[in-house]
C-alpha cells in the first residue's frame, strides 16, 4: 500500500512524495507531526508505520500492539515529547512514546467501558495550551477524555455522546485566558453534530448544542473539524458525511445558533475534512481516492483550488 505526501518549496508545490509503506492491508489514516518531518500511517494490518519524510523517505519504525484494524493516529505537540496516539477496532486507544529515537514504547492504554468490545473510531490531542489531553470516540457512543496528571498518571473522564455511535471528534482551538475552556465537537451515527464543554468546577462534560434533525446531514457524520481561531469572536466547524455533503458551520459571539453553508455535494461518501493551520483552506477526502483543497471566496462561497489524485503526477490546480 502507498501513501502520498504533498511537498512544498516556498509557496509552490513541488510534487507529491509517494511512499511505498509496505502495509499488508488498507491504510485508514496518515498524519504528519508538528514539524511536517515525520509521517505515521495506520492500517487494517494492525500496525502503525513511521517514516522520516523530506525529499525522500525512510522507514524508521513499526508500532504493534493492536489486535484489530487501526483507524486513526494523532501526534501530540512536541512540548510533551514525541507522543503518538492510536485507536482500533479492538476497542482500545494507545499512547506511544518515542524514546530513544526510533524506539517506541506504549505508555498508556484505554479500553472502552462497553460490556462487549466497542471500536474506538477517533483520537485527538487537545491544543497544547490546555495540557496533555486525548479525546477518544467509540462505536458505543462513549467519548473518553484522558488527561495526564502532575504525578505522571492518567485521569479518564467519560460521557455518552449518543446511542448509535460516534465516528469523529475535534477540539476547539485555544482562545486565551488563564482558565481556558475545554470544548469538543463530535460527529455521530445518528446524523448529528454535538458540542460539549467541560464544567470548570465539577470536571463533568456538558452538552452545549446539537446540529441536525432537518438541517444538516441526512446520513452518518463521518468527520468534524474545528477550524483554527483566525477570526476573533467567530467559531467555524467543518463536517462531512455518508450523504456526500461537506458543510461549513459558523457562529459569532453572542449568537446561539450555528449557520451552515454547503461547500459541495460530492455524490459519494466523504470521509475526512482537515483545515490548514491558517484556517482558510479545507482538505476533503471523498469517494475511493479523491482529495481536494477548497478555499473561501470573498462572497462566502467555497472554490475548489487543487485536486490530488493517486497518479504519479497527482496534482491538478484550478477552479471547478
Amino acid at each position: 500500500m502507498a501513501s502520498m505526501v504533498q511537498q512544498q518549496q516556498g509557496s509552490a508545490p513541488v510534487g507529491p512524495l509517494v511512499i511505498d509503506t509496505q502495509h499488508e492491508d488498507m491504510i485508514h489514516d496518515s498524519q504528519l507531526n508538528y514539524y511536517g518531518t515525520t509521517l505515521a500511517t495506520a492500517s487494517s494490518d494492525r500496525t502503525i508505520k513511521v517514516y522520516e519524510v523530506g525529499a525522500t523517505y525512510q522507514h524508521t519504525g513499526t508500532i504493534t500492539g493492536h489486535q484489530g484494524p487501526v483507524w486513526e493516529v494523532a501526534w501530540s505537540h512536541p512540548k510533551f515529547g514525541t507522543l503518538l496516539a492510536s485507536c482500533s477496532f479492538d476497542g482500545t486507544a494507545m499512547i506511544h512514546r518515542e524514546s530513544p529515537a526510533r524506539n517506541w514504547t506504549k505508555i498508556h492504554h484505554y479500553q472502552t467501558t462497553s460490556s462487549t468490545s466497542s471500536s474506538v473510531n477517533a483520537v485527538s490531542f487537545s491544543p497544547h495550551e490546555m495540557g496533555l489531553n486525548l479525546a477518544c470516540a467509540s462505536s458505543n457512543g462513549e467519548v473518553a477524555v484522558l488527561t495526564h496528571m502532575a504525578d505522571d498518571t492518567w485521569n479518564t473522564t467519560t460521557f455518552n455522546d449518543n446511542g448509535l455511535g460516534t465516528n469523529s471528534l475535534s477540539w476547539a482551538p485555544y482562545t486565551g485566558g488563564e482558565t481556558p475552556l475545554l470544548r469538543l465537537v463530535t460527529g455521530g451515527c445518528d446524523n448529528r453534530i454535538r458540542f460539549w464543554e467541560q464544567n470548570l468546577t465539577s470536571g463533568a462534560w456538558e452538552e452545549k448544542g446539537t446540529l441536525g434533525g432537518g438541517v444538516g446531514h441526512s446520513d452518518w457524520v463521518r468527520d468534524v473539524a474545528w477550524a483554527p481561531a483566525t477570526t476573533p469572536g467567530v467559531d467555524t466547524v467543518a463536517s462531512c458525511g455518508e450523504d456526500g455533503l461537506v458543510l461549513i458551520w459558523t457562529r459569532r459571539n453572542g449568537e446561539t445558533s450555528w449557520n451552515p453553508v454547503q461547500l459541495h455535494s460530492f455524490g459519494s461518501p466523504v470521509w475526512r475534512v482537515s483545515w490548514s493551520v491558517t484556517g482558510n483552506i479545507l482538505a476533503v477526502s471523498s469517494g475511493d481516492s479523491d482529495v481536494s483543497l477548497w478555499k473561501a471566496a470573498l462572497d462566502g462561497s467555497w472554490v475548489r483550488c487543487i485536486d490530488v489524485t493517486d497518479t504519479d503526477t497527482g496534482v491538478t490546480a484550478g477552479e471547478s
